[in-house]
């Protein structure tokens, strides 16, 4: 292996490593903070829609618990990323090395705990009566992948534009509120009036959370949603890398 590219492995596994240990740092919990929120919300929203206003959908809670991980990650990275350069000031001022490195490792350190997550659905899924499936297999490690390519496009853009509009932070924490309820987490998509269901795919979100929820619920892995999938992925890490290359040789002087 190429030196340069094992230095820079061995720099992402350190930088992820630091963030676990800043995240986790006199947390007595630990682990159980990575579920909690995400937990705590599909009590609040199965209250509000399974005992209020009575939703028809079968299994709900690990409907709402498939969408929710899945977002969790999604927008954490994102919070995440939007501030990892201003946050390494110091470090991008003073030391050379490959900038990528940062939202890669915020990346990674929350997929980790996305990954770490799986085996409380798979416990929500047995309350459920609902058994791990041949197709978790191979089905899961797919979305992780392809999850992880459209959340490392999003957050390669996020992170390197914030240096140089720093409101964009308020308005990623505000498109995200709004992009939640335009995402099946808590509601079937064939609750959406047709006309409106196109619509919805323009979220990259959209085809990666409803091929958990099926995946989980159902043990079904859509190709095409996958394939879907990958094309945002594609598409939105090909924008964050350009952005990046373009803004990073002004980073410093942005700092």
């Amino acid at each position: 292996m190429n030196a340069r590219i094992r230095w820079s492995l061995d720099l992402v596994r350190e930088l992820t490593r630091k963030e676990l240990k800043v995240r986790y740092r006199n947390s007595f919990l630990g682990y159980v903070w990575s579920v909690a929120s995400p937990a705590a919300q599909a009590l609040v929203y199965f209250f509000a829609f399974k005992v209020i206003v009575r939703i028809a959908v079968d299994n709900y809670g690990l409907f709402l618990i498939a969408g929710l991980f899945t977002w969790q990650w999604f927008t954490n990275s994102l919070t995440v990323c939007t501030s990892v350069f201003l946050n390494n000031a110091s470090l991008i001022k003073k030391v050379a090395f490959p900038r990528e490195a940062l939202p890669l490792a915020s990346v990674l350190n929350d997929g980790l705990h996305f990954a770490l997550s799986l085996p409380v659905i798979a416990v929500v899924a047995a309350l459920y009566g609902v058994w791990p499936r041949l197709s978790w297999l191979y089905g899961l490690p797919i979305l992780v992948c392809l999850q992880f390519l459209l959340i490392l496009g999003f957050g390669m853009l996020v992170s390197s534009a914030n240096l140089f509009f720093r409101d964009l932070e308020r308005l990623v924490t505000i498109l995200l509120s709004i992009v939640f309820y335009a995402t099946p987490v808590v509601y079937r998509m064939d609750m959406v009036p047709e006309r409106f269901r196109t619509l919805l795919f323009l979220n990259p979100m959209t085809p990666l959370v409803v091929n958990y929820q099926n995946l989980l619920l159902h043990g079904t892995f859509q190709w095409g949603m996958a394939v879907l999938s990958l094309t945002y992925g594609l598409i939105w890490l090909g924008i964050g890398w350009w952005v990046f290359s373009r803004l990073r040789w002004r980073f410093a002087e942005a700092l």
